[in-house]
């Protein structure tokens, strides 16, 4: 049964982590979509935000359409499992969310761009689930590079904090911290949406609008 597995509902301690591996389990490959490359090194001028709002699946496809976005990968990040597989991950025994890594020009989009789109096109109310997605891994998270950025999402949460109160909606419980280890997800998840064009997608907001903050 769904709910017999206590990890749905809670995250590890560490003793009760699975144990993983040194080894990563993939090579990342090209982009599927514009080929660029979604292995580090980036454009130097370029910045990283990883987030997390349920299935990573419509995620990633949502943030790879932007302007302004350089690439994206879907990876597993926030856990103490090293070298997951999706099949741990989905155990709720290695901790980590389902997140897409984004590097992107803060030139063209600004990191509260970006983050009006996460917070309206989820639901970061429902705590270890999205919808029908029920676990852990699909926990609402914001990893940020720099303490300007964690500012900044913190920012953001709490002006969209305001806005769902207004409406008579739940509070955030988005997890906001500094970056955590990103460990890639198997090739077949990279940009599944644009390989399974009508495949899953369990995206959906609230109704809410999230305010405008400066960056």
């Amino acid at each position: 049964m769904l709910f017999s597995n206590p990890f749905k509902s809670r995250l590890p301690e560490r003793a009760e982590a699975l144990p993983g591996r040194a080894e990563p389990i993939t090579t990342p490959m090209p982009h599927a979509v514009h080929g660029r490359p979604i292995l580090p090194p980036f454009p130097p001028a370029y910045r990283l935000i990883t987030l997390g709002m349920g299935c990573f699946w419509g995620a990633e496809r949502l943030f790879w359409q932007m302007d302004g976005v350089y690439t994206t990968a879907v990876g597993y990040a926030g856990g103490v499992t090293e070298n997951p597989t999706y099949e741990e991950v989905c155990s709720g025994r290695t901790g980590h969310s389902e997140v897409v890594m984004i590097s992107y020009d803060p030139q063209i989009i600004s990191l509260s761009d970006l983050l009006k789109t996460f917070f309206e096109e989820h639901d970061p109310t429902q705590g270890y689930r999205q919808g029908n997605d029920v676990g852990t891994q699909y926990r609402s998270v914001i990893y940020t590079e720099t303490e300007d950025d964690l500012a900044t999402a913190r920012d953001v949460a709490k002006s969209y904090g305001m806005a769902l109160a207004e409406a008579g909606k739940g509070s955030v419980t988005t997890e906001i911290e500094m970056a955590k280890t990103f460990y890639y997800a198997e090739e077949d998840h990279q940009q599944y949406l644009h390989k399974v064009p009508h495949g899953y997608c369990g995206l959906k907001g609230t109704g809410v609008s999230c305010p405008a903050v400066s960056s």
